[in-house]
């Protein structure tokens, strides 16, 4: 379908949203005019009274549809000009040349796996404005030069295509939709709420006189709303149903694209690349760059985003299954693009372009100071209060977030330690112990059990107890030996943080220290020799 057929295919289901409203409204006063004519005026008047009550919303969702104000672009961005980043810029414009489009007039880095374009058209499309490309330095980190050539050609596609002129008219519609059906929903639910207090209120009058009070309810009301909600709704399925499919089209037409420039296995495997950089990326955020956030820790600057480039560097084989692994749960008719790995699959199934998979540089070499780059990104991303924390190297970081949150969760066990009248530390619980061994397990009994724990008695209870309580005694074993600086958080790239132990074989005399510890015949003498001796 051409960049015309679009066009008017979009304008053509937003004016229908516009023909519902007045349709219903010719319908409305069709009623009314042929009771009016059938005679018995006194009819005709109720079912005129009804059928305003009816025209209400739809009047309102009519000027619910006058196009809003346009909003700010959102989120914090980094714009790029061609004097900071020259060779970014001169990929970028010969990438726009060989598709066959006019170049973006700004480049905006961002902190997603991802890329994207907008434009800022006017009349409907018809009249093209400034161009912007969104480009994640995430994204960057993952892919060579002919990787992010191909995801280039895929975004001036869209371009060519005249996707993004659409865009606005496609996204008015969507908007528009939503905030209308939410309209009608909000007018119900204000109208029951205020049908509901006005019987309250009737009812504590009753109540107050010691009179009989009914229940509050307030059926049908606001139903004429919900009725306009569920027609609109079913109207905005039809639409979203049928602009998305035009997306996943225009997806596949923008691969081409990338085909075309960076040859079918360079645009094959910057898809799945994709595909492992944007798990990678999530877990990189959630698990390190965050790790140290409750511990008012962030990494040193560029290191926030740029540590992903360790990650990627540690779990090569992971990231190697994640591309070929890729997921073929079935489209959804509301998805805006097609499953990936259909989109893999439709490239790899053209003719072989004699092109291969070519070497290239890493595309994060085409930025001029890649570090002052992944600074300055989060200088504009980072809120204040982000920036204002302490920032430390990776290896003190780890440590530090670590112990902080052990400490954090061995909470418990002395809050149970002080309610037994002993002392919040380690040696203060090996004392209560050697006093009186059964304190082991009133301790265990005030941590949280699960049903089938809380049910147990005798050995069966001990038992359930048993590896709660070791946990526990663990953490503060934990606890002080990193206070003791014997004991030290490792980082790792490629696996969980560790505890390094003061000495080969440590590990293993600690277990079997923590375990005589909470044997029914408890022993502490091996857990002091190990951890507090001097």
């Amino acid at each position: 379908m051409g960049a015309s057929l679009r066009a008017l295919r979009a304008l053509v289901l937003l004016a229908g949203f516009y023909l519902l409203g007045v349709f219903l409204l010719v319908a409305l006063a069709g009623i009314d005019y042929a009771a009016f004519a059938a005679g018995g005026h006194a009819t005709a008047g109720k079912i005129t009274v009804f059928s305003v009550v009816l025209a209400i919303p739809i009047v309102r969702g009519l000027f619910m549809l006058r196009m809003p104000k346009e909003e700010p672009q959102a989120g914090i961005t980094l714009s790029v000009t061609r004097a900071q980043e020259p060779a970014l810029w001169d990929v970028v414009h010969d990438v726009a040349r060989q598709v066959g489009t006019r170049a973006p007039d700004e480049i905006i880095l961002i902190e997603d796996v991802n890329a994207a374009v907008s434009e800022d058209s006017s009349l409907g499309g018809l009249r093209p404005g400034t161009r912007r490309l969104y480009l994640g330095l995430p994204l960057m980190m993952g892919l060579d030069e002919m990787q992010l050539r191909a995801v280039l050609a895929h975004e001036m596609g869209h371009y060519a295509n005249f996707d993004t002129r659409l865009t606005p008219l496609i996204a008015r519609g969507r908007a528009q939709l939503i905030r209308t059906v939410a309209h009608f929903h909000e007018r119900s639910a204000d109208k029951q709420a205020k049908e509901r207090a006005r019987q309250e209120r009737h009812a504590a009058k009753r109540r107050a006189k010691g009179k009989r009070v009914t229940m509050v309810d307030t059926p049908g009301l606001g139903a004429t709303y919900r009725g306009m909600a569920r027609i609109y709704t079913a109207y905005g399925n039809f639409y979203m149903r049928a602009t998305l499919t035009t997306s996943r089209r225009q997806e596949l037409a923008a691969d081409l694209a990338s085909v075309r420039v960076a040859g079918r296995d360079a645009a094959a495997s910057a898809l799945r690349e994709i595909n492992a950089l944007d798990s990678a990326h999530g877990f990189y955020m959630g698990s390190y760059a965050t790790l140290g956030v409750d511990a008012g820790l962030l990494p040193r600057p560029g290191e926030v985003f740029g540590g992903l480039r360790r990650l990627l560097d540690a779990r090569q084989a992971e990231l190697e299954e994640m591309r070929r692994e890729l997921s073929t749960e079935p489209t959804s008719p509301y998805d805006s693009h097609p499953a990936l790995a259909e989109r893999v699959a439709t490239i790899e199934a053209l003719p072989d372009d004699g092109r291969g998979r070519q070497s290239a540089r890493p595309a994060l070499d085409l930025l001029a100071d890649a570090d002052t780059a992944l600074a300055a990104l989060e200088q504009a991303v980072l809120t204040p209060e982000a920036l204002a924390l302490k920032r430390l190297d990776w290896e003190d970081l780890v440590h530090e977030s670590m112990t902080l949150y052990v400490a954090r969760g061995a909470e418990n066990i002395r809050e149970a330690l002080a309610a037994e009248g002993a002392g919040p530390g380690l040696a203060a619980l090996l004392d209560a112990i050697d006093a009186d061994p059964a304190v082991r397990w009133r301790i265990a009994d005030r941590f949280p059990k699960s049903e089938q724990a809380a049910a147990a008695t005798g050995r069966a209870a001990r038992e359930f107890s048993r590896p709660v309580l070791r946990r526990a005694v663990n953490q503060l074993v934990t606890v002080e030996l990193t206070a003791r600086g014997a004991a030290r958080w490792q980082l790792s790239w490629s696996e969980s943080a560790t505890l390094r132990y003061p000495a080969d074989g440590f590990e293993e005399q600690l277990d079997l220290a923590l375990d005589a510890a909470v044997a029914d015949q408890a022993d502490t003498e091996a857990l002091r020799k190990l951890v507090l001796a001097p």
